[in-house]
């Protein structure tokens, strides 16, 4: 069988003379085939304009505007749009008007919201006062919640917002470290221990996407600092007390009342093991043991349980040092909730690495 070729319909031949040599005009093209160099950049330079464009309307300030990367602007264009996606203007939602600076200052820690995916969907920026990192930066490192946590807690996270999200309304709690910046990990030695509590929120719109879309609404809280990270003593969550050198109380803060349910004069001449958890005995036994046989003002801290005035147990994290002269002790008590005290306790008693000795 003959193969003619559909150029000149004359049968192929071995040597192919009638296809187009290279640089020659094909056969009802208008132009020769040339390079597509000069397109490239024009619609680079389309991008980069409608970027700018972009940029130019994200609500953040004009400082931060100039720091922005392109890839940066495209994060925050996305935060903005998963936010218009869960919350239609007609909504009144927080991912609508970010609130103001005035009422944000006086919260405990920052607003997060998320997608059931994970997806971030807004920060609100006091977050930089928690992490030392601002919305953009926490941008840089990732677009999903499980990107500002520990690793470790992945798993766990995930479970707790599958639970949560097929019950509306219940409320999901965790505490994981969260990613901070350089200068905050140099200060603190590490990163930053938040307490996350929140729940999903059931849509009030309705519309294709209503059914399969939900938003995760959580305040995030810093775990309590040691004593040495500030003045302790203008935080609301703790009373101050001091004890004789066998953990006698020899005086107490009135706002031991708020905490515990006692009035000053009732614990004053008891002894503080009076109000331990049985469990917890041997742990204060060893906090007391480290103040009264270390050498200088050293701080041992412990997390305690210890019986309120109505009979149910407080947890407290107790930071204990010596004072008045070494013939007292001086403690510091901070209120937790129950996870904040598990993970506390867990990182305690987290094994510490061994250097391996070089072979």
């Amino acid at each position: 069988m003959t193969i003619f070729c559909s150029h000149c319909h004359r049968p192929l031949q071995a040597e192919m003379s009638c296809l187009p040599k290279r640089g020659a005009q094909v056969p009802g093209a208008s132009k020769p085939f040339r390079s597509t160099k000069s397109a490239s950049k024009a619609r680079r330079d389309q991008i980069n304009v409608e970027l700018q464009a972009l940029r130019s309307l994200l609500p953040i300030s004009a400082r931060e505007k100039e720091r922005l990367s392109y890839l940066h602007t495209m994060a925050l264009v996305c935060l903005q749009l998963r936010g218009a996606q869960l919350f239609p203007p007609a909504d009144s939602a927080p991912a609508g008007p970010a609130p103001a600076a005035e009422l944000l200052s006086l919260l405990p820690g920052f607003l997060l919201v998320c997608s059931a995916s994970g997806k971030l969907v807004y920060i609100s920026e006091n977050v930089a006062q928690v992490l030392g990192l601002s919305v953009v930066e926490l941008l840089a490192q990732g677009d999903t919640v499980f990107d500002l946590l520990d690793e470790r807690m992945h798993h766990d996270v995930r479970k707790k917002l599958l639970l949560a999200r097929e019950a509306p309304g219940s409320e999901v709690t965790f505490v994981s470290e969260m990613r901070t910046s350089k200068a905050f990990r140099l200060q603190h030695g590490g990163n930053r221990a938040v307490a996350v509590r929140g729940r999903f929120m059931p849509q009030r719109w309705s519309g294709p996407a209503a059914a399969s879309s939900a938003a995760f609404l959580a305040l995030c809280t810093p775990l309590a600092r040691l004593p040495a990270d500030g003045d302790s003593g203008s935080r609301d969550d703790l009373f101050q007390s001091t004890h004789l050198l066998d953990m006698t109380f020899a005086d107490i803060t009135e706002s031991v009342t708020y905490h515990l349910g006692y009035h000053r004069e009732e614990l004053i001449g008891q002894s503080w093991y009076n109000l331990l958890h049985p469990e917890d005995a041997d742990l204060a036994a060893a906090q007391h043991r480290a103040i009264v046989l270390g050498a200088g003002d050293g701080v041992e801290t412990a997390v305690l349980r210890v019986l309120r005035r109505d009979w149910t147990w407080a947890w407290l994290r107790v930071s204990a040092r010596r004072a008045g002269g070494g013939h007292a002790i001086s403690c510091t008590s901070h209120c937790l909730r129950e996870e904040e005290a598990a993970y506390l306790r867990a990182r305690q008693h987290r094994p510490t690495p061994r250097p391996v000795a070089p072979p």
